[in-house]
């Protein structure tokens, strides 16, 4: 809020500036303000777009008029350490330089601290939650699949339970192998001393992580008993028993 408001203020600065410009010269006042909007309009053409703002159109119209697409927000806070950047901070008198830079800092700081202790929690509810709770239902599952064979039953029977069993199994094996990278990620990431390398390497080689074990939490909550899980499912958060 703190630069949306600024650049209002600038750009009102620069609009009264033209307009009192043209009202010397003799132009009449609403006719030096409609000139001066006017103008802007025209200039302003190249960075406005009518459309969905996030849809894949504006992505693609953005980059035929060659705008910036800066995805992620370790690389979108360099936009704070430009001479542009400065020179407005320090003429509008709300940071200097340094103050500027500082608060770059601090945020890159924040950034990859959060995305630290989501890493750090998605490791420990996944151990030492999700997976002992889909281990227990497999260790039904298989005291069901083996009682239903000793007693001499077609292996058609249990079918059912042998497949969820072995999807359970892939779903375990593929949280554990990705929170172990992601571990592993981690740990590089913190040997890194700049503060904008790291905040990076946590968005580039730590967050995608997330995705993937979520996507496998996900697939185990639509198969392990609601009694077993231990967390609220997606459909307990919308409906109340």
């Amino acid at each position: 809020m703190t630069v949306l408001n600024l650049i209002v203020a600038d750009q009102l600065k620069k609009f009264k500036y033209d307009v009192d410009k043209l009202i010397k010269k003799g132009e009449k006042k609403d006719v030096a303000l409609l000139y001066v909007i006017k103008r802007y309009i025209k200039e302003s053409k190249n960075i406005r777009f009518e459309g969905n703002g996030y849809s894949a159109e504006w992505e693609a119209e953005a980059a035929q008029r060659g705008l910036a697409n800066v995805k992620t927000t370790p690389k979108a806070l360099d936009a704070m350490l430009s001479d542009k950047t400065d020179y407005l901070f320090a003429d509008t008198g709300v940071f200097s330089k340094r103050e500027s830079h500082a608060r770059h800092e601090i945020l890159l700081d924040s950034f990859y601290k959060k995305l630290q202790i989501e890493a750090r929690v998605i490791g420990e509810l996944g151990i030492n939650v999700i997976i002992p709770a889909a281990l227990t239902y497999q260790s039904k599952l298989v005291e069901n699949a083996k009682g239903l064979k000793d007693l001499g039953l077609d292996k058609d029977t249990y079918k059912a339970q042998l497949d969820i069993i072995t999807k359970i199994a892939e779903h375990v094996n593929a949280i554990k192998s990705n929170i172990e990278d992601m571990v592993n990620a981690r740990k590089k990431a913190n040997t890194i001393d700049d503060i904008r390398d790291k905040a990076i390497e946590y968005d580039e080689k730590v967050k995608p992580f997330f995705q993937s074990i979520r996507y496998h939490v996900d697939k185990l909550e639509q198969l392990v008993d609601d009694s077993l899980w231990p967390l609220p499912k997606f459909r307990e958060l919308l409906f109340i028993k």
